[in-house]
This record gives structure tokens, C-alpha cells and sequence, in this order.
């Protein structure tokens, strides 16, 4: 069964976009196949595995017009079992452009449910990269999802910023999703150094308990030079805190699916 994952965060610069693409690569690497949908306008997750965020063609404004299909849509990245459809600086026109469609919180879970038996059987994952806002962007892919992945910065404010998202999702399961979930929640940012970074470990394995991933994400600068080489980290430098922690990572996210299935 293909699961289609959101990685969200209202918060911008929590590490989501990384955590597409790493966490993404890691599970091509170590066998399944996944595709990448780039939704956020900035198009970073697109320019991460090397690919034009400015091809006027094969993009994922272009699929939402209606403009293209899905098969057009996908573009092969250089790791072997990951696809990508990338992202363009006119979705952000999106909203205004179908502000009058009574029915556009639905269009991505149309395309994507409409090939879930046929193009898209062959991906264990999709993972949706939803930019940094509660817009319509962000609803359309709550809507397409089967489950959530919640990166969190283990910074000041950051418990703060999941408690307004959670209620977003509730919302959203309320009206549009019933059978959406959080997968899991991901410590990013994590500096040993620093006593804040431990207490908001603490306090979230406290309130999300078991949905909290052990891996946590370190600093590490590799996992920012990275995208400017057009390369997950994990491949740019696979030995790095930060690719061990995202195969890490790959590894807890693939045994806690085996265990959800055995349930």
C-alpha cells in the first residue's frame, strides 16, 4: 500500500524541507520507492535533488490546472527509486487564481487518488513538502495524506507553534479527513550544548509520548551545504552526524510501518 506522508509545519526554518529530502533518499537507499511532491512555492526540496525549480512544463502547478497529468508530472531524480514532481514559483497564485472553486481543497487528493492502483502503486511513500503557512496549499495536502510528519525544532516557542497546528488537524479530520494521523514527530536542530534543546525533548516526549521519534536531528552544517550541490546529504556526505541520523531515522520510520501493519 502507498502511503502519502505530509511533512508540515506552520514554522518556517524547522528543517522540513531537509527532511524530505534525506529522509526520502535514505529509504530509496536502503530499498523502497518513493516520490517527492514539491508544493512549496520556494520550490527548495525541487533544487535539493538537482532538479529546475523554473521548468515551465513539468511541474505541480501545472498538474493542479489541470494543465498536464500525473504521468507528465514526474521527473526520475539521480537516486535510484526516488521520483520527484517539482515545484514552481506560480503555485503560490494558486489560492487566488481558484478562489471561486468551491471544491479546491480536494484537487490533489483527486489526482492522487485516481492513480493510487496505477501510476503510483509502484511507491511505498509519497511525501508531500508543504510550505511554511496554514494556506490552501498546506489544507490540499492535509487533505491528500494519509498521515503527518511533524518536524519540531527543539527551540523557544516551538511547543507553542505545534499546539495551533494540532488544531489545525483536528479540524481538518473534523471536516475534510477523517482518517488523517500524526506519524510521527521529529526533534530537529537538536544542540547537545544546549539545555533548551533538552527540556523541549522532555516536554514533547511528555505530551506526544510514543509519536515522538527516538532519532533526533543534530546540528550539522553538511545538512546545510548540501542542496547547494543539488544532493540529499546523504549522499553529498553519508558519513555526516547528520546522514547517520536521517538513516537512522529511515530505519525507526520503516519498523514503526512493520509494527502499524502487524497491529
Amino acid at each position: 500500500m502507498t502511503t502519502t506522508i505530509s511533512v508540515i509545519n506552520q514554522k518556517g526554518g524547522v528543517g522540513k524541507t531537509t527532511t524530505v529530502i534525506n529522509l526520502a533518499a535514505s529509504l530509496s537507499i536502503m530499498g523502497q520507492t518513493n516520490l517527492v511532491v514539491d508544493l512549496d512555492p520556494q520550490g527548495n526540496a525541487t533544487t535539493g535533488f538537482g532538479k529546475s525549480n523554473t521548468d515551465e512544463n513539468k511541474n505541480i502547478y501545472n498538474l493542479l490546472i489541470k494543465k498536464i497529468d500525473l504521468g507528465q508530472a514526474i521527473q526520475k531524480t539521480n537516486i535510484k527509486n526516488l521520483d520527484i514532481v517539482g515545484s514552481h514559483v506560480n503555485l503560490s497564485g494558486l489560492e487566488v487564481e481558484t478562489a471561486n472553486d468551491s471544491k479546491r481543497a480536494f484537487v490533489l487528493k483527486e489526482i492522487l487518488s485516481s492513480e493510487k492502483s496505477g501510476l503510483l502503486k509502484k511507491y511505498d511513500n509519497i511525501f508531500i513538502d508543504c510550505p511554511p503557512s496554514l494556506s490552501l496549499l498546506t489544507i490540499m495536502s492535509l487533505v491528500a495524506s494519509d498521515e503527518l510528519l511533524v518536524p519540531l525544532q527543539t527551540e523557544f516557542f516551538a511547543l507553542e507553534g505545534i499546539t495551533q497546528l494540532v488544531k489545525t488537524i483536528d479540524r481538518i479530520k473534523e471536516n475534510l479527513n477523517p482518517t488523517l494521523s500524526i506519524r510521527g514527530i521529529l526533534l530537529t536542530m537538536f544542540d547537545k550544548r544546549n539545555k533548551l534543546s533538552s527540556e523541549v525533548d522532555r516536554e514533547a516526549r511528555n505530551y506526544f509520548k510514543e509519536k515522538v521519534y527516538e532519532t533526533v536531528i543534530q546540528r550539522n552544517v553538511r545538512l546545510s551545504e548540501a542542496p547547494s550541490h543539488g544532493l540529499p546529504c546523504v549522499v553529498y556526505d553519508k558519513n555526516c552526524v547528520g546522514s547517520k541520523s536521517y538513516f537512522k531515522l529511515a530505519k525507526e520510520f520503516m519498523e514503526n510501518n512493520t509494527i502499524e501493519s502487524a497491529a
